[in-house]
């Protein structure tokens, strides 16, 4: 739903425990139990017909009996009782609930009119907007205000993590986990089955809760890929967000048509989706907690470089070995730099990286040393690793280095090798801020951590434009394809129809002719020229090379006619049954050097579309060498999946193979990313093999599944994430000039600073009803990287003299995700007011807010915002002051 009474759950005033008990072990019984021991500060109000007191207090027979309505009700009833209960409670004006209660999807326990109790209890609930957390889950503590509103064994500690988690076992597990190690928590909350409150809700809630400074999720499945994302990608930008996610082994290859399809595994798929939302995926509980404390230290510099110091050989080779493991790079030292070390390490030092000091090392030798790497410009951090020795003690180097390292510009990790003898040096580095483990393996892991997470926000940085890789007449001519397919009731696209398709979008395909017969073949070979492929053309055929059904290099009539007949004949022992459409011939590609590569798209049941990229050919799925995106893609992002597979290094080129023509390959990833937004219809793709070369790309091979779309829905609905809306662009007259209208962009981020910059002093208070001097890079991002989905800011633009866009003007607007209420913000350049350009841009907002049926457009304004004020006015807005907080409100019913 959205973050509407949240807070309701997460900092009620009252609580009311409906089932509360004093049957020992029960889950009514410890409910009370934990919420009166935690020490909540509010009136706990039990409830329970069987007794008139509990632990001292007054006990009530129902909700209904309640002296007030509580904020927050927590429910341990039977499953049958739960929708009756919550009725009372919304009709009461209570507005949070907590259902721990098992068994509301059980199908043989149904109310009157059929529905599940899960679903009555979210029909009791719906006309009051009481938020459900549950049912079935362990229920939620919030140490900050004393609050422990479940059954878990143990209370939390206070502290600033939050932690969410679907499984009930992780819940109480990490619980006790995180109390042995003293770590606390903001928030610690069990989701169960998610009826109402799922991910997406408590990520926006958390985003910008001030207690949280990091968000943990222990994740078994998402449900609602759009709102996920949508809340993911918003709150990875506020904070770090860390997922542990279950199921990482495949359970087995689905059954699909194309290689692509049994590929993407579901868990490729969320691998994915957590990348692109920014934030950090974790294999361990433990690898969780410490890519918290470790990215709460870290530096904003990215890249996977890492120079290693260290007092002995062994424990740098360790690193080393453990960093060409985990991907990461050791970069050889530069011989300015080499030419540095020189001059402050002794002669038998290793002149390599992992830099060894030598086990005599005094300080003055670790400050030289670490004060060389850091100005260094090849790495993007240092490991520094010691083992106790007895010429200096292990904290006295702490001392001294630590200034250094806190002070650097990139990270510093610290590895303290040891037990007693080095405890003093490592809580040394840790009160400094400086992240230190026990040994290089688990450094370089962190390393590892920061780095992925660095590459993730970058990621999240990306937002796709819509704009098209091919034109409108290609566009109609892929669909009219598919249309007809469906039209006869096939789903499979002919191997000449699939390339139809694709060479609509400007993916360049081999010359590809169809033959009914074999003698048709070699008509159709001597026509395009030798050499020739011949494959046989059938739709029950899934894998023509499973059947003998290729056949390459054939120079001559008589080679096409032998081939073929031969695979004729093998086709109908192997497959008797199997239809024949008949052959399809094909110029051969002479391309010696080219690596066989393959692009699909598959659909995923949870984030729609998705592309798949990686090594090609017969033994794809056994060489398992591919990346998984989520569409919409633009250059970085297609650049990036061809980065994730290890055929990358293949195509950067090695002894006299030239490099690949990678901006060919990432131009298919985007025309194909292109054609799963464009095709709703789309379920599968294979290009298989996509040759690449020098020279550039070419598809071999291809294969289409479709299947009916939902034609109620808008097909950009099926894409997890939505693409920049370039259909809102238009073109407008003003003032003598044309200007244009459209939403903003990422790169608009140095033009937004230029107008912002243009503001006056008061001007940037009505904004922002505070005085701000210059835009920090956070608020720059906030402002520039918006969630099409959820909000939308257009902005005015004008064309500079030597080229470039200048804006003007901006009006800005963020619904709740129900889209019932959004509010608005218009800001104009200071010296372009009085020009009519507010009206414009709150034109195209109020319809741009009709169009998606949003019910009301709202927002506040400084009482001295007279120019603003007078606009809205005009536009039908409703003016009412507001004294209490110095404002005005503005309203302007749409529906």
């Amino acid at each position: 739903m959205s973050v509407r009474n949240l807070e309701h759950l997460f900092a009620p005033r009252s609580v009311a425990v409906i089932g509360a008990s004093l049957t020992p072990r029960s889950v009514g019984a410890t409910v009370l139990r934990n919420v009166l021991a935690a020490g909540f500060k509010g009136p706990v109000y039990p409830v329970n017909p069987k007794y008139d007191t509990l632990c001292g207090l007054r006990t009530y027979p129902d909700a209904a009996a309640l002296p007030e309505a509580p904020d927050l009700a927590i429910i341990c009833t039977p499953a049958a009782t739960v929708p009756r209960i919550v009725r009372q409670l919304g009709e009461a004006g209570t507005r949070a609930a907590i259902i721990l209660s098992a068994g509301l999807d059980d199908d043989k326990q149904r109310d009157a009119h059929g529905r599940t109790l899960k679903q009555a209890a979210l029909d009791a609930a719906r006309p009051y907007v009481l938020r459900l957390l549950g049912p079935n889950c362990v229920g939620l503590l919030v140490p900050g205000i004393g609050l422990n509103a479940s059954f878990a064994h143990a209370d939390a500690l206070p502290g600033r993590i939050a932690f969410v988690s679907q499984s009930g076992g992780m819940v109480t597990a990490v619980l006790d986990w995180a109390r042995s190690r003293g770590i606390g928590f903001s928030k610690f909350i069990s989701l169960g089955e998610s009826a109402d409150v799922d991910f997406g809700d408590l990520l926006d809630y958390l985003a910008s809760d001030a207690d949280t400074s990091a968000i943990l999720l222990y994740m078994e499945d998402v449900r609602h890929a759009r709102k996920f994302m949508s809340a993911a990608r918003a709150a990875a930008r506020s904070k770090p967000v860390l997922v542990l996610k279950a199921g990482r082994m495949p359970e087995g290859a689905r059954a699909a048509a194309s290689h692509t399809g049994a590929l993407a595994g579901a868990d490729d798929v969320y691998d994915a989706a957590i990348r692109r939302a920014g934030m950090l995926r974790v294999l361990t509980t433990e690898d969780m907690f410490s890519a918290v404390e470790t990215l709460a230290h870290a530096r904003t510099r990215g890249g996977d470089r890492l120079a290693i110091m260290t007092n002995g050989g062994g424990p740098g080779v360790m690193a080393a070995d453990a960093l060409g493991a985990a991907g990461g790079t050791l970069p050889a030292l530069s011989a300015a730099t080499l030419a540095s070390l020189d001059a402050v390490l002794p002669p038998t030092w290793s002149r390599a990286n992992p830099v060894d000091i030598i086990g005599d090392a005094p300080v003055q030798r670790y400050l030289d040393t670490l004060r060389v790497l850091l100005a260094d410009p090849d790495n993007d951090a240092v490991l520094f690793i010691h083992a106790p020795t007895a010429i200096v003690p292990s904290a006295e180097i702490a001392r001294a280095v630590a200034p250094m390292a806190k002070g650097a510009s990139r990270n510093v990790l610290g590895c303290w090798l040891g037990g007693d003898a080095v405890a003093e040096a490592r809580r040394i580095f840790s009160a400094e801020g400086i992240p230190s483990y026990d040994t290089p393996e688990e450094a370089v892991n962190a390393f590892m951590q920061i780095a992925q997470y660095r590459r993730n926000q970058d990621l999240l940085m990306q937002v796709p434009p819509a704009l098209r890789v091919n034109d409108e007449g290609g566009r109609a001519i892929a669909a009219g394809v598919v249309r007809a397919v469906l039209a006869e009731g096939r789903t499979i696209l002919t191997e000449p129809e699939a390339k139809r398709v694709l060479d609509a979008y400007g993916i360049p395909v081999v010359q590809t002719r169809t033959a009914a017969d074999v003698e048709a073949a070699v008509k159709e070979a001597e026509a395009i020229g030798y050499p020739v492929a011949v494959k046989i053309l059938s739709p029950d055929i899934t894998h023509k090379s499973d059947v003998g059904g290729v056949a390459l290099d054939l120079d001559s009539g008589e080679a096409v006619r032998s081939a073929a007949t031969r695979m004729l004949h093998r086709l109908a022992e192997l497959k008797p049954g199997a239809r024949l459409d008949g052959l399809t011939v094909q110029s051969m590609a002479r391309r010696p050097q080219a690596h066989e590569l393959i692009v699909g798209v598959a659909t995923d049941p949870v984030f729609g579309p998705v592309i798949l990229f990686g090594q090609g050919g017969v033994a794809v799925e056994v060489t398992a060498d591919h990346a998984v995106g989520l569409p919409p893609l633009n250059a970085v992002l297609a650049r990036d999946m061809v980065s994730r597979t290890r055929v990358a290094r293949l195509l950067a080129g090695y002894r006299n193979r030239p490099p690949a023509d990678i901006d060919a390959i990432v131009r298919v990833l985007m025309q194909v990313s292109q054609l799963a937004a464009d095709i709703p219809e789309l379920a599968e793709l294979d290009i298989n093999p996509l040759l690449a070369d020098s020279d550039g790309v070419i598809a071999l091979d291809a294969r289409i599944r479709v299947a009916l779309a939902d034609q109620s829905a808008s097909s950009l609905d099926r894409l997890a994430i939505r693409p920049y809306p370039a259909e809102l662009e238009e073109q407008v007259a003003w003032n003598g000039e044309t200007l244009t209208l459209r939403p903003i962009r990422p790169e608009d981020g140095p033009a937004h600073l230029e107008f912002f910059g243009a503001l006056t002093p008061d001007d940037v208070r009505y904004r922002m009803f505070v005085r701000v001097r210059e835009l920090q890079p956070s608020q720059l991002a906030r402002f520039t990287q918006i969630d099409y989905d959820r909000e939308m800011a257009f902005i005015a633009t004008r064309p500079l003299p030597g080229g470039g866009e200048q804006t003007i003007g901006v009006a800005r607007v963020v619904a709740d995700p129900d889209n019932i209420q959004a509010e608005f913000a218009v800001t104009v350049r200071s010296d372009l007011k009085g020009h009519g350009l507010g009206r414009v841009l709150m034109e195209k907002l109020i319809a741009y807010c009709r169009a998606r049926g949003t019910r009301e457009i709202v927002g506040e304004a400084l009482p001295q915002n007279t120019r603003v004020i007078k606009l809205v006015r005009k536009l039908g807005f409703a003016v009412t002051p507001n004294p209490a907080e110095d404002s005005v409100h503005l309203s302007l019913p749409l529906d």
